[in-house]
């Protein structure tokens, strides 16, 4: 038991450290790509406040999305929504006491994979009945989509089939933050569950999911449309002309 439990502690250190130094890396990437032509999607906000509330309603309701394809925005956001719900029930395993919206949102965020996994699947059911979708998917968007089902069926299972100790498991979790290894219920559908979400930390920062930071650092989302009154001259540029 514990050298399952010391396994599976240094795949998730190992998972976290890829994840955040990824990201990060990513992240500082995106940060640095010259923006040298000025190319917001129009109708675009002539202000910065007008780029924040623009950014905002891309963020929260996926606007571009629903004027684009409304199916596509069904599934979409219904699957990012019930993804953060669950994410936040599982805040759950990494708090003692557990805070009170978390406790709140217990109820929805179990509900929630259900829905989370109904929004998958239509998005991967897309990349096999559109035609034009199915022309430019790729092996990785399938398996993405798999990955992330499998999580989400796996998670599913476990809560309404199925049962796991959670009194262990939350006690393993709480002993990775303390730097302090517990035993891990020997549970096979717990550890693949586990194991699948230790894949999708390594993969995340070198795959198609970076579409989650990357939206910020979009420049036809995040300029302001004023080509008129301001010239637009890059950081690399402007040194250039010094």
């Amino acid at each position: 038991m514990q050298a399952l439990a010391l396994g599976y502690a240094l795949l998730f250190y190992a998972a976290t450290a890829m994840l955040v130094v990824g990201t990060a890396l990513k992240i500082r990437q995106y940060a640095r790509t010259p923006s040298p032509l000025k190319i917001p999607t129009t109708p675009a906000p002539t202000t910065a406040g007008g780029v924040a509330l623009r950014m905002t309603r891309e963020v929260v309701f996926f606007e571009s999305l629903f004027k684009g394809s409304k199916w596509t925005w069904l599934f979409g956001w219904l699957f990012h929504a019930s993804l953060l719900l669950v994410l936040l029930r599982h805040v759950r395993y990494f708090q003692e006491p557990v805070w009170a919206p978390i406790v709140f949102v217990q109820f929805f965020g179990t509900y929630a994979g259900l829905t989370m996994v109904a929004g998958l699947a239509g998005l991967w059911a897309r990349r096999f009945l559109v035609d034009r979708v199915r022309y430019i998917s790729t092996p990785s968007d399938h398996l993405h989509l798999a990955l992330l089902i499998a999580i989400g069926l796996s998670g599913l299972t476990m809560r309404f089939v199925a049962h796991t100790d959670i009194v262990a498991v939350k006690a393993f979790m709480l002993g990775l933050m303390r730097f302090s290894v517990q035993p891990l219920p020997a549970d096979p559908l717990l550890l693949l569950h586990l194991t699948l979400v230790a894949v999708l930390m390594i993969v995340f920062p070198i795959s198609k999911l970076l579409h989650a930071p990357g939206l910020f650092f979009s420049p036809t989302r995040h300029q302001v449309d004023n080509p008129r009154e301001a010239r637009h001259v890059a950081s690399w540029a402007s040194a250039l002309e010094k």
